[in-house]
């Protein structure tokens, strides 16, 4: 870890973040949860929120794909998407579902805005983002893609959309 100059767990807490968190609304499967909390870590995301029947840590099977991770990041538990969206609103984050819909912007388009704090939306698997968050939303991000599939892996997205926030951003 030093040759790759990583940071430890208690600078970790200490070191600023970066003005961003994801949401992880009814996500079902465990090893995407673990997979959102090693990429939060990775990205130096604010905080992970998670809503629904997302599972909680400590648990064998975040930790599995975590790998420690869930315990860097700083996490919330919302019992409904409308109580989380309202904590988010009134903290002044600019909330954005990562949705396929018709209002959706394309990731490529997005343009973060000095001082403004980011909440990036994910929904379950298979129904994807809850209408409570697609209503209450600031906005609507989506990735293009260009195979015969309709959509990637949540953990995937991820990374993509956090990603493209670090690479767009000036702070």
């Amino acid at each position: 870890m030093d040759e790759l100059n990583r940071l430890d767990l208690p600078s970790f807490k200490q070191v600023d973040k970066f003005p961003f968190v994801f949401v992880l609304d009814d996500i079902r499967s465990m090893n995407n949860i673990g997979s959102a909390f090693r990429t939060a870590d990775s990205f130096r995301c604010a905080h992970v929120y998670l809503c629904g029947i997302t599972a909680k840590p400590p648990h064998r099977e975040i930790s599995k794909t975590a790998l420690g991770a869930d315990e860097s990041v700083n996490w919330s538990y919302f019992e409904t998407p409308k109580l989380c969206l309202e904590h988010l609103v009134s903290s002044g984050y600019e909330v954005f579902c990562i949705e396929q819909v018709s209002k959706s912007i394309l990731l490529q388009d997005f343009v973060p805005m000095v001082g403004k704090n980011y909440a990036f939306v994910f929904g379950n698997e298979v129904f994807g983002v809850n209408d409570v968050w697609i209503e209450g939303a600031s906005g609507h991000l989506e990735i293009p893609q260009f195979g015969t599939k309709h959509s990637l892996n949540v953990s995937v997205t991820m990374g993509i959309v956090a990603w493209d926030f670090i690479s767009k951003s000036v702070f």
